[in-house]
């Protein structure tokens, strides 16, 4: 069992063919479906062959329903209290699979708190997953803390994604290093520019995920598997799930097959 803490919202992936023309029509093609990074993880270590518990906090709205049912159809097993506001939604513009840019509304995501959290929500967890979105805003952050905690005292290991650099450098790189060092976690996920940010952390695996390059490690560097690209949105995501499912062969071939399809979701 993988127990992932941080958000579930909905998605809205957009693909441009073109650059995006003022006052008018840009043809695109566009899906929208259940997101988050955490919601990511999570259904990814499903379609893998493992178990997920999502620990999230949901909205009150019609949204969060959806979100909901959707997470149940895959088979995440999904925890967390309900709280007054709105599904968060975030909007990803595509180039077409090399990159992508996000316009973020969280909603309800960041609303989990350390006096909502049940520690036995950690029961049975192999591993803990957290995202740097979960880290750098309050209340959540306090949930994330306690979580973590509580997975140490059951000797649950811990991975960290680095998730975002507009996120660390807004929170202050320096502060969120100590944050992060503080929790002592076992493997780290970060793209070149979020690891040069942060730097190694003592004690840590840090995974730097080079996109169509593959990953490195240790200084070592393992190809991306073959694909034809089309959305990069949820690629590092499912790279996440399939290394803490079955280490790095299956995080690659995650990767791929995330990237060849529109969308976050397996």
């Amino acid at each position: 069992m993988i127990c992932v803490l941080g958000d579930a919202h909905l998605d809205v992936i957009v693909r441009l063919f073109g650059a995006v023309a003022a006052d008018t029509d840009t043809p695109a093609q566009t899906s929208v479906g259940l997101g988050g990074q955490a919601a990511n993880v999570a259904a990814w270590v499903v379609a893998l062959g493992g178990r997920s518990r999502l620990i999230a906090a949901r909205a009150s709205d019609v949204a969060a329903r959806l979100v909901a049912d959707e997470l149940a159809s895959r088979g995440v097993d999904l925890v967390g209290p309900v709280v007054n506001g709105r599904t968060g939604v975030v909007v990803s513009l595509s180039d077409g699979g090399a990159q992508r840019s996000m316009l973020t509304d969280r909603g309800a995501g960041p609303l989990l708190s350390a006096d909502t959290l049940d520690s036995s929500w950690l029961d049975g967890c192999s591993w803990l997953h957290l995202s740097a979105y979960s880290l750098v805003r309050t209340p959540v952050q306090g949930a994330a803390v306690a979580a973590a905690q509580a997975a140490s005292d059951r000797l649950t290991r811990l991975s960290v994604d680095l998730s975002s650099t507009a996120a660390i450098s807004e929170y202050g790189a320096a502060a969120f290093r100590d944050l992060i060092a503080g929790l002592r976690p076992d493997v780290v996920f970060g793209n070149q520019a979020e690891v040069d940010l942060v730097g190694d952390l003592p004690g840590a695996k840090t995974i730097v995920k080079l996109g169509s390059d593959g990953i490195r490690v240790a200084g070592r560097r393992y190809p991306a598997a073959r694909t034809e690209p089309v959305d990069a949105t949820g690629a590092g995501d499912a790279f996440a799930a399939g290394y803490l499912v079955g280490g790095v062969a299956l995080g690659l071939a995650a990767a791929a097959r995330a990237v060849a399809t529109m969308g976050a979701m397996p």
